[in-house]
């Protein structure tokens, strides 16, 4: 438990402390968030500081390491490293390689002076390398590769296990990226659904000999230091924001989820933590298809955000609502894994 308090305390830290630091450079340069004109009562936000996930992601990374540094054993005062365990090392893979990705995607757009980044082409394959590296090293660290909801369910992947990987990689951190659009609600409802990963990996780890996860106790350890880092983060990003996350966040903060589900063996039960998402792609899905097949709209707007926004929603009802209901989910997510915990245990 002292790791996770100390991951979570000091991405906290480093997170609310330095943002700050990072808003005012991000000024000093001139790397403002580009509006879309379109988005009607949010032009107010144009050349807000953006890029802000760099502080939270680092913060994150920061947490992670400094739980493993021991500075009291059983038999007194005395520095000493923990080991650094496949499962945390795989997770920050994840975590920063994706983050690298929406970091190079948001450099793009300042460079050019406009909203669009990296080619849809060049962000696939640096994903696809990413998954490939993942799902490599994921199965030489043994993790199961059957497509599971809040367990493998028997359906083994086999070779198909790293095109599984970047599918999630991938529709996550879209997922995140298309609720990004609004004061904190894609950090809010994150910092929710990475505390639900907390409690499921610190659980498994407790209980090692019910389930199969990949080191659980350092999954539980990164994502201890990411909830701490997203809420140091949102004291910023609040509204009135004075400083987004930017694709290296929402990117970073979709393959840490991706790959806390993959390595805990909890990969479906993703859709449910993470419902806000899948309604923010479906939303998406659904407005594209009506329209390119019978020429009308669905939504006002998608993503499903700016439907209420433009329905006379404020935008900080739409955000505390979205949040309450990412709460839903992670609550009902966690019924779902402590009653497969129940009866795995013969408790119920």
């Amino acid at each position: 438990m002292i790791p996770l308090l100390i991951a979570a305390a000091v991405g906290l830290a480093a997170s609310i402390f330095g943002t700050p630091y990072a808003i005012r450079y991000f000024r000093t340069k001139q790397m403002g968030q580009f509006i879309q004109e379109d988005i009607k009562g949010h032009a107010h936000k144009q050349g807000t500081p953006t890029m802000g996930g760099v502080v939270f992601v680092g913060a994150a990374v920061i947490g992670w390491l400094l739980a493993h540094v021991q500075v009291w054993t059983p038999s007194g005062f005395g520095l000493r490293l923990r080991e650094f365990n496949d499962g945390g090392m795989l997770a920050v893979l994840a975590l920063a390689g994706m983050a690298l990705v929406g970091f190079v995607d948001d450099w793009i757009k300042y460079s050019n002076q406009r909203s669009l980044g990296l080619s849809k082409l060049a962000k696939f394959t640096g994903q696809l390398a990413i998954a490939a590296f993942f799902a490599w090293g994921a199965t030489e660290a043994g993790v199961v590769t059957e497509v599971s909801f809040v367990r493998p369910m028997g359906i083994d992947l086999g070779a198909f296990f790293v095109v599984w990987v970047l599918i999630m990689l991938t529709g996550t951190a879209n997922g995140v990226n298309l609720a990004d659009g609004m004061d904190g609600l894609a950090a809010g409802s994150s910092a929710l659904v990475i505390a639900s990963y907390t409690v499921i990996a610190f659980w498994q780890n407790s209980n090692a000999e019910l389930y199969s996860a990949v080191d659980p106790l350092e999954l539980a350890i990164i994502s201890a230091a990411m909830f701490g880092a997203i809420l140091g983060f949102l004291w910023w990003n609040a509204p009135p924001a004075k400083i987004f996350m930017g694709d290296v966040g929402s990117q970073g903060i979709g393959g840490l989820l991706a790959a806390l589900a993959l390595l805990t063996n909890t990969h479906l039960l993703l859709v449910i933590l993470g419902g806000i998402y899948v309604a923010e792609t479906l939303s998406v899905i659904f407005q594209v298809a009506s329209f390119r097949t019978t020429g009308q709209r669905i939504f006002r707007m998608s993503p499903l955000h700016f439907h209420f926004d433009l329905g006379g929603w404020p935008e900080t009802t739409v955000v505390i609502r979205f949040w309450i209901l990412t709460g839903l989910g992670v609550a009902l997510g966690l019924g779902f894994f402590y009653g497969d915990f129940l009866t795995r245990s013969g408790l119920l």
